[in-house]
């Protein structure tokens, strides 16, 4: 039997990046983009390599333009993570598995490193093809917190739960991870929000400004664990964005809600060194009226736009920064 399995990617509405300190936030799953992973039985357990990851080039070029664009590491460590953490996960519950192995295929659509959660949407593409091989059911409130501690404790990225959340709940989730609830019960308070209540949105990006989300949030990480009074009160307001914000997205209020959206990116910039290039992007969406904030990390951005021509001008003016832009598919 042959077990196919799929996680989305991501963009970080509001709330960004509280996430990572006790914080609220609201994110979509983006659907254009996706991880997708095959798993079927087999003598020996065998993880195949992405067609991206392959260590044989035409020429030297081709190796360095590889580098540039997909970094030096590739999915396969994410991959064996994963499978160790599963393991780990059944051991500590009890929960015995079939002494069987597999052969594992995965494959991306995700931009690299632009901030669309993709390194957390093949760990959770591998943990639910794992679920199905072994037919081990593990609830979905701590199934989040299990693929961020791949990240965390098995890789050493900085990372929050934000991401794996949506990716396992999917379609609009607004996210609470008050320090008490997550103490007591190793995740957070998850509350999905019909997608049908969201404005006209657009996504951005450009791979060009693609880096490791985890090296951009170190810094931040430092000044807030040394308890920065600026950090923790601009952390803390942009986490308020997204708990106002939830109320207004059910209340249709899109005025208010392009306002939370600029506001939310403006407070990163008191706290967080931005590009050029990623101010750029910014800078080139509002100019259009669009409301803009990043997505993630850096190199994709999300907002409103009100209307078809207010979207053609976002295309044709991010284009000129080679910047593509597509309308989020939201389930």
């Amino acid at each position: 039997m042959i077990i196919e399995a799929r996680a989305y990617a991501r963009a970080g509405f509001l709330g960004n990046p509280s996430d990572g300190y006790f914080g609220k936030t609201i994110s979509i799953s983006v659907r254009n983009f996706g991880a997708h992973v095959t798993l079927y039985e087999s003598p020996e357990l065998k993880i195949e390599p992405h067609q991206q990851e392959s260590n044989v080039f035409r020429h030297i070029n081709q190796l360095v333009e590889s580098v540039v664009l997909h970094g030096y590491y590739g999915g396969d460590r994410l991959v064996k993570g994963t499978i160790k953490k599963f393991y780990e996960y059944c051991l500590s519950e009890e929960i015995r598995i079939e002494n069987k192995n597999f052969t594992l295929r995965y494959n991306s659509s995700i931009p690299r490193q632009v901030g669309l959660a993709g390194s957390s949407a093949i760990i959770t593409a591998v943990i639910r093809a794992l679920n199905k091989f072994f037919n081990v059911n593990i609830p979905e409130e701590i199934l989040p917190t299990i693929i961020l501690s791949v990240e965390t404790d098995e890789l050493g990225i900085n990372a929050g739960l934000q991401d794996r959340v949506i990716q396992v709940y999917e379609g609009c989730v607004y996210m609470d991870f008050e320090r008490k609830i997550l103490e007591e019960k190793k995740h957070g308070v998850y509350e999905r929000i019909d997608p049908s209540n969201l404005p006209k949105l657009y996504l951005a990006y450009n791979t060009d400004l693609g880096k490791v989300s985890g090296r951009v949030l170190n810094d931040i990480r430092i000044r807030y664990e040394r308890g920065e009074s600026e950090v923790i009160e601009t952390l803390n307001r942009i986490a308020e964005i997204a708990a106002e914000g939830r109320d207004v997205i059910v209340n249709h209020d899109y005025e208010r809600l392009d306002e939370l959206i600029n506001e939310n990116f403006d407070l990163r910039c008191k706290i967080m060194n931005i590009t050029e290039n990623n101010l750029q992007l910014i800078r080139t969406a509002r100019g259009c009226g669009a409301s803009a904030k990043f997505a993630g990390s850096g190199g994709s951005i999300i907002g409103i736009y009100k209307d078809e021509e207010m979207l053609n001008s976002l295309i044709l003016e991010l284009k000129k920064i080679k910047a593509r832009v597509i309308k989020p598919f939201v389930i």
